[in-house]
C-alpha cells in the first residue's frame, strides 16, 4: 500500500535528520586536523549544488521567468551572514562537546522563535507558550550545566547557533510569500559560503589537506548536508510544519545514538532530565500552534 503524503514526509525528514547527523559526525572526526570555519567552507560550497537542483526544478520559479531577483535581496544577505556563525558556532562545539550534547543544545532553536517571534512578527504570545519556553529554557540550562564541576563555557556556543538558526527561521516569513523557498535558500547558501570563506582566512586560514581519506571525507560530509537540505526542502513541501515537527526531536535519541557508536559517548549524566524538557516545551509550543490554527479554521468555517 503506498504511503500517504504526510506519511512519505515524516520519512523524509527522518532522513534528512540522519543525514545532518551523519554530516555532524563527520565533522567532528575532521575537527582535530580542520578548523571549523573551513570546515563550513567546505560544506556551504558543495551544498550550493542542491540549493540549485531545487530552484532548477521549481515549476514556479519556471513560470516567473526564472528570476534570481527578489525585493527582500538585503534581508536574503542578512540570513546569509547569520547562516555562516551559526554553522561556525555549531561546527565549533562539535568539536569539544559530545556529539549528542551539542546536538541536543541546538533543539532550543524552537524556543528562541518563539521569543523572537514576538518583536519581529509582531505575534502576540499567550502564557502556555510562554511557559512552554520556560520549561524547555530550564533544560536547556540543565544540559549546558552551569555550576557543574563538568561546565565547559563550549557549552554555550550551540546555544549561540539555536539563536542564529531561530532568528534564520523566523526572518524566513518577513520575505514575501511569491519568493520561491529555494530561491531564498539560494541567497543564504551563497553568502553562507562567501561568510566561511573570509571566516576562515580571519582565524586559522586553509590548513593543508595531507591524507588522501580526508578529501574523501570533506567530499561525504558536503555531500550528505547538501541532500539533508535536498531532503528536508521535499519534505516540508509535501506536508504542514505543523505535522512534520514534532518529529524533528527524533534528532534527539538519534544523535546519542550514532555518537554512542562512533565515539564512544553516553553522556547520561549531561542530557538527562535536562533534554526531556527540551523536547516537553517544543512538544508543547506544537501542541499550542495546533489548537490555536484549528480553532482559527473552526472560526472561518462559522463565518462562512
Amino acid at each position: 500500500m503506498p504511503f500517504s503524503p504526510t506519511t512519505l514526509a515524516i520519512l523524509y525528514l527522518l532522513l534528512a535528520i540522519t543525514l545532518f547527523d551523519g554530516m555532524g559526525l563527520i565533522i567532528k572526526h575532521l575537527t582535530p586536523r580542520y578548523g571549523a570555519a573551513e570546515l563550513s567552507a567546505y560544506r556551504n560550497v558543495v551544498g550550493l549544488i542542491p540549493s540549485f537542483i531545487v530552484l532548477w526544478r521549481s515549476a514556479d520559479w519556471h513560470a516567473k521567468g526564472r528570476q534570481l531577483g527578489m525585493r527582500q535581496w538585503r534581508l536574503g544577505l542578512a540570513r546569509g551572514v547569520v547562516l555562516t556563525f551559526a554553522q561556525y558556532f555549531f561546527y565549533l562545539s562539535l568539536g569539544i562537546l559530545s556529539f549528542a550534547t551539542a546536538a541536543t543544545i541546538t533543539y532550543a532553536n524552537a524556543l528562541f522563535m518563539v521569543a523572537l517571534a514576538v518583536p519581529l512578527l509582531g505575534e502576540k504570545v499567550g502564557r502556555v507558550r510562554w511557559m512552554a519556553v520556560l520549561v524547555g529554557f530550564v533544560g536547556v540550562i540543565l544540559v549546558t550545566g552551569p555550576g557543574r564541576d563538568t561546565f565547559t563555557p563550549a557549552a554555550l556556543l550551540p546555544l549561540v547557533a539555536a539563536f542564529c538558526y531561530a532568528l534564520i527561521g523566523v526572518t524566513s516569513r518577513l520575505i514575501d510569500s511569491d519568493v520561491p523557498t529555494a530561491l531564498i535558500n539560494l541567497y543564504s547558501s551563497a553568502v553562507a559560503a562567501l561568510g566561511a570563506l573570509i571566516l576562515t582566512l580571519a582565524t586559522t586560514g586553509f590548513s593543508p589537506i595531507t591524507a588522501p581519506t580526508d578529501l574523501f571525507w570533506i567530499a561525504a560530509m558536503g555531500t550528505l548536508g547538501g541532500c539533508a537540505v535536498l531532503v528536508l526542502i521535499t519534505a516540508f513541501r509535501m506536508a504542514e510544519q505543523s505535522d512534520l515537527a514534532p518529529f524533528n526531536y527524533f534528532g534527539i535519541p538519534i544523535a546519542f545514538v550514532l555518537g554512542w557508536v562512533f565515539f564512544d559517548e553516553a553522556p547520561w549524566n549531561e542530557l538527562f532530565p535536562g533534554a526531556l524538557l527540551i523536547i516537553a516545551g517544543g512538544l508543547l509550543i506544537i501542541w499550542r500552534e495546533r489548537r490555536l490554527k484549528a480553532a482559527a479554521r473552526s472560526a472561518g468555517v462559522q463565518e462562512t
